[in-house]
């Protein structure tokens, strides 16, 4: 693009081939980057688990991904494969049947506000 003249009345559509261009280079390794988190992620929610919650480990060994490659976006959620509603119970506490009540044991949301930083940063690395 830099060797070509551009004119006044196609400078519109020069902008936008430049512009696709780049988005181009930038988006191919997002997915890569999401994926990457995304394991570092499910590493520290496991360790986590490990220090919070003594017992058999069946909990911190349940921690996995879902990859899910679209189009134009790449996803993952991390998820606890084998008891999948304790995590909600175990962070924000829950009700007892004798009325009282269980407190939170907060071991997710620390992680969860890591990785959003953490990825965040790689993709401004990626754009510079």
């Amino acid at each position: 693009m830099a060797n070509k003249k551009v004119t006044l009345e196609n400078l519109g559509d020069a902008i936008s081939d430049i512009l696709q261009e780049y988005a181009g280079e930038i988006s191919r390794n997002i997915p890569e980057i999401t994926e990457r988190v995304g394991k570092e992620g499910v590493k520290a929610v496991r360790n986590n688990a490990r220090s919070k919650f003594k017992g058999t480990g069946k909990y911190a060994r349940g921690w996995s991904t879902d990859v899910e490659h679209k189009r134009l976006s790449t996803t993952v959620t991390i998820y606890n494969r084998t008891l999948p509603g304790l995590p909600h119970l175990l962070e924000h506490g829950h009700a007892n049947r004798n009325g009282g009540r269980t407190a939170g044991r907060v071991h997710i949301a620390p992680v969860e506000q890591k990785l959003v930083n953490k990825f965040e940063k790689e993709i401004i690395n990626e754009l510079k």
